[in-house]
């Protein structure tokens, strides 16, 4: 029986049109099925360096500098708390609760640019889909995924509806980029809740928000601001969308959320004013969108390939967002999937094994991510002191910028680690008041 496709790819976001037009572009028929009609609204994303190069060798990055999306030049993270802490190691030195990086410190491999963008996701997601379907890919909207059939050993079937209508459409393979609906983690139920995060976020848009009130200087007013909140295991997101309108968010921990009772105006706006400065710039801008929700922010899969398929992007793991890794990871994980993927299709064989050195190469990269992750939650001072000591701030930096697909564990990794064990075992340590309650456990998920 000859299939209909030799790939399809269910789910038409940033990880699923990247991995279509790296298939296409190599000459494999490939087809996308998406749910949605393109524009989508979708909440605001602040993109990391690692993302240009993936952009580069699809031959999208053109049309990206053509959308004229705001650039991105680097990061800030405030905070609430003012006076300065010791810095570890360096006698008579200390630092601040708020740090920023700029880009340009640190050369990347294949990054041309000292910047990267804040994209309005509708539009960048669009222009990716479209990109694809001019690079040869199929592109089916408005088609919903149920299921997956891999009873036959040579293809796989994807079972569809149109509205009332039933579709199938058959293939050699199958990649699920669904995103956070994680269509195949659900179906064969390999999808495990994540065991410290639990975070939740309520966020909107705002135009007229003065940046530049909330920045330390006017160069530093269109990064991506992290706010730290006086709220434990709680943030604020400030991604510029426009030059007029910037997309806030608020995260902590759904337990607090469920306090108030499902009310999103009132947790948000109880949660800024814990940091007056915020809330008195919010509140003299004009919110031009509802409150949405976002909540399953942290989850892993304990397989994200099999015979006849891989998982990537949000539909193979998600982490908490605040490094703004999840469209990184979208394009990476297809990136490097889609060469195993190309030399399978030459091999004629879609067998789990020739897709080990995508698993191995992402799990490791996520591994990096979610413990950098936990640590940042765990004690904000460190990464606060991390980032402004001159030892680890270039390392600290590779990460931020995505940088994480090499293989070789950051440095600044192993250091962070060893100062948290020392914190957490040492009650009269000078920093051991300032942990948080999110700890990740010794047996974290691998992935």
């Amino acid at each position: 029986m000859t299939a209909d496709y030799d790939v399809v790819v269910v789910g038409g976001g940033p990880a699923g049109s990247t991995m279509a037009s790296y298939l296409a572009q190599a000459g494999i028929s490939v087809a996308v099925i998406e749910g949605a009609v393109f524009p989508r609204e979708h909440v605001g994303e602040s993109l990391v360096p690692a993302t240009t190069p993936v952009l580069v060798e699809i031959g999208a990055i053109g049309r990206i500098d053509e959308a004229d999306f705001p650039k991105k030049y680097g990061a800030s993270w405030t905070s609430g708390l003012s006076g300065y802490i010791p810095l570890l190691g360096h006698d008579g030195l200390s630092h601040g609760w708020t740090a920023d990086v700029q880009f340009v410190e640190r050369n990347q491999p294949g990054v041309d640019r000292d910047y990267t963008f804040h994209v309005d996701r509708g539009r960048f997601d669009a222009i990716l889909l479209k990109h694809a379907q001019e690079s040869g890919a199929t592109v089916f909207n408005g088609i919903r995924v149920h299921r997956v059939n891999f009873d036959d050993p040579e293809l796989v079937s994807v079972e569809c509806s149109a509205g009332p209508r039933r579709l199938t459409y058959t293939a050699r393979m199958v990649v699920d980029a669904s995103g956070r609906q994680t269509m195949l983690g659900r179906q064969l139920r390999t999808k495990v809740a994540d065991p410290v995060f639990d975070q939740y976020a309520v966020h909107s848009w705002f135009e007229g928000l003065n940046r530049r009130a909330l920045a330390p200087t006017e160069a530093q007013a269109d990064h991506i601001f992290v706010h730290f909140l006086q709220v434990k295991d709680s943030w604020v997101w400030q991604i510029p969308i426009t030059d007029k309108v910037t997309s806030v968010g608020v995260v902590s921990q759904k337990s607090r959320f469920r306090e108030f009772g499902g009310d999103q105006d009132g947790f948000f706006w109880d949660m800024v004013a814990s940091r007056p400065d915020l809330y008195d710039a919010l509140k003299n801008a004009q919110q031009v969108r509802p409150f949405k929700t976002e909540g399953d922010y942290s989850y892993s899969m304990k397989q994200i390939c099999g015979d006849r398929y891989v998982l990537v992007g949000d539909a193979a793991r998600f982490v908490d967002p605040i490094f703004s890794s999840g469209v990184s990871v979208a394009l990476n994980s297809a990136r490097i999937a889609a060469q195993d993927i190309i030399a399978a299709h030459q091999a004629g064989d879609f067998g789990k094994e020739r897709f080990a050195t995508y698993e191995n190469k992402l799990r490791r990269a996520v591994k990096y991510w979610y413990e950098f992750i936990s640590i940042y939650y765990r004690l904000n001072v460190l990464f606060t002191a991390f980032v402004q000591d001159p030892r680890y701030r270039l390392d600290v930096l590779k990460m931020l910028q995505g940088d994480v697909y090499d293989g070789e564990e950051p440095k600044a990794l192993a250091a962070m680690r060893e100062v948290l064990a020392t914190v957490e075992g040492n009650p009269d340590h000078l920093w051991h008041k300032y942990l948080g309650t999110l700890k990740a456990p010794t047996a974290a998920p691998s992935f």
